[in-house]
């Protein structure tokens, strides 16, 4: 096995992939919580969290934990999305035990002070503005509760201005104790590292993490009907989502998916770029993208257009989507873009920041953990019969159309039903 694995007595998980040939590590310690785990009041919590991460503990002031991640010549950060919470450092191998010692304190012994709170609210409430003026992101987060209108996994990351001005200290503490257990928490490491160094620096400084077992999340089920979402809005450019439901991140179906997109709307040379940017000029960006959690997913095409030619746009994208639905890709198209996709799964595999990555993600989701070699072999193995099967069975399905611009739901309504 190309990584080791370790569980400890209190749940947590400790997992390497040595990399003998690199003077690096990269280090993440990911926590099975995101947006889909927030109650209503709670929305933007997980994010607003990783955020408090960083502004000091009982010991560190924020400038203080700058300081020394600086002078150890690393990098710092930290993400969420919507099944999980990541802080991590990448740094050189002899700085394995500083770092850990600092990045472990961030999340155990965070002080989440009231002060602390009111300035990070502002913060949060100024990326959600940024978020808001920014339409080629929102339209994703309005696709997304389109597809999933009863269910935080529908909801933005960010939260919203009203539940994110609610956060302080005691809201935060009690997140905090909720879902920061030893049984939602991952420890991924690759690079230069020896695993049982590893394990004894988890069990050194992460034993302080309150005990519980794997948080149970209830399933998320898209609401399996046509909708149509408009934000009225006057912009230059119309931003559109135009996509399904469709399978988790476990299905075996999810390599034949991958190409699919690459068929569709992956890359310059996909139909949809070729024939709606290429051909007609009638795009700057247009994209197929999916996005696949632990049980549920969107397969998407978006699309960004003036006013006046999103109605041509949309009606391309779904004339694209029901010919491949009909007569699947050709034997070329199966050819170029699985070499692609290997191609740059293979030069991902080169950074030891997407190799802990690819080790905390699964873990912490539940999903397979494949070697670069078991991914390529996956790849290798889809067929022309499967492309055309789960390319029927996806794209199929009921439509949901998301856009922003001066549009009426109504005036849309034959594009989708």
């Amino acid at each position: 096995m190309f990584y080791r694995k370790t569980v400890l007595d209190n749940g947590i998980t400790v997992m390497s992939e040595p990399m003998d040939s690199v003077r690096s590590v990269a280090l993440g310690i990911w926590f099975a919580v995101g947006s889909r785990d927030e109650v209503p009041y709670e929305a933007g919590m997980s994010h607003f969290m990783e955020h408090m991460m960083f502004k000091g503990t009982s010991t560190h002031s924020a400038k203080d934990i700058s300081e020394q991640f600086d002078r150890l010549g690393a990098e710092l950060n930290a993400f969420t999305s919507k099944e999980y919470t990541c802080y991590y450092s990448r740094f050189v191998d002899e700085h394995l035990d500083s770092a850990f010692a600092l990045l472990a304190e961030m999340v155990v012994d965070a002080s989440l002070a009231d002060d602390a709170c009111a300035s990070e609210r502002e913060v949060v409430i100024e990326e959600i503005a940024r978020m808001e003026d920014t339409p080629d992101d929102r339209i994703h987060e309005i696709f997304s509760h389109a597809l999933w209108p009863d269910h935080p996994i529908g909801l933005p990351i960010l939260g919203s201005r009203e539940t994110v001005s609610g956060f302080d200290h005691a809201a935060a503490v009690a997140f905090r104790q909720k879902h920061y257990l030893s049984g939602n928490c991952v420890v991924a490491a690759a690079g230069n590292v020896d695993h049982d160094e590893l394990v004894s620096l988890t069990e050194r400084h992460l034993s302080s993490l309150n005990h519980g077992p794997r948080s149970v999340r209830p399933i998320a089920d898209a609401a399996g009907e046509a909708r149509i979402v408009t934000l009225e809005k006057d912009t230059e450019q119309a931003h559109i989502c135009y996509g399904v439901a469709t399978m988790n991140a476990h299905h075996p179906d999810r390599f034949a998916l991958a190409l699919l997109d690459g068929v569709l709307g992956g890359g310059m040379s996909s139909r949809l770029f070729q024939e709606v940017r290429e051909k007609r000029g009638l795009v700057y960006a247009i994209y197929s993208f999916s996005s696949l959690y632990q049980d549920t997913g969107e397969f998407a095409v978006y699309a960004g257009t003036r006013p006046e030619n999103a109605e041509e746009v949309i009606r391309l994208i779904r004339i694209e989507m029901e010919r491949i639905a009909e007569h699947g890709v050709t034997p070329e198209e199966l050819d170029r873009v699985r070499q692609a996709t290997k191609g740059h799964l293979v030069l991902g595999m080169e950074s030891t920041r997407m190799r802990m990555t690819r080790l905390g993600k699964n873990e912490v989701t539940g999903g397979e953990i494949l070697s670069a070699d078991e991914l390529v072999e996956r790849f290798d193995s889809v067929t022309m019969e499967d492309l055309k099967r789960v390319s029927s069975s996806v794209l199929d399905r009921e439509k949901v159309l998301a856009v922003i611009g001066p549009f009426k739901p109504e005036r849309l309504e034959p594009l989708v039903r």
